[in-house]
């Protein structure tokens, strides 16, 4: 079964995205903060991470660039949820590991699509 990581740290937002990953056949771990991201993502070994960007205790960008030193993470797809949708932001989430970004609010179907297109194309990194 494919494993997915979503780490956000809205409680609300993390139910709805485990919810409709979940219904849709995926494996799901959610954690609220960073620091359990880099430590969720050891043990539950994801096939493809939700990052929130804001994250407490560790920030998402952070907690990516941790769990990409990780061995066997370097390959690892992450899609970034952030608020700060910059243009010039992108090169900021792409140099911590980020394969892409959605700006929130992002709809859980939106997500979705995301997650499936990063699954089924390994290595690339698919427009929002």
């Amino acid at each position: 079964m494919t494993k997915v990581l979503i780490a956000e740290d809205n409680a609300d937002s993390r139910e709805i995205l485990s919810f409709e990953l979940e219904a849709e056949g995926y494996d799901v771990c959610a954690v609220g903060d960073g620091l359990s991201a880099i430590e969720a993502a050891a043990s539950f070994r994801p096939d493809v991470i939700v990052m929130d960007i804001s994250l407490p205790t560790v920030d998402g960008l952070e907690a990516t660039k941790r769990i990409k030193a990780q061995p066997g993470f370097a390959k690892v797809p992450v899609l970034a949820l952030t608020a700060h949708a910059m243009t010039e932001d992108e090169a900021r989430f792409r140099a911590a590991g980020c394969d892409c970004y959605l700006a929130k609010p992002a709809s859980p179907e939106a997500v979705l699509n995301v997650v499936r297109r990063l699954l089924a194309t390994p290595g690339a990194s698919p427009a929002p």
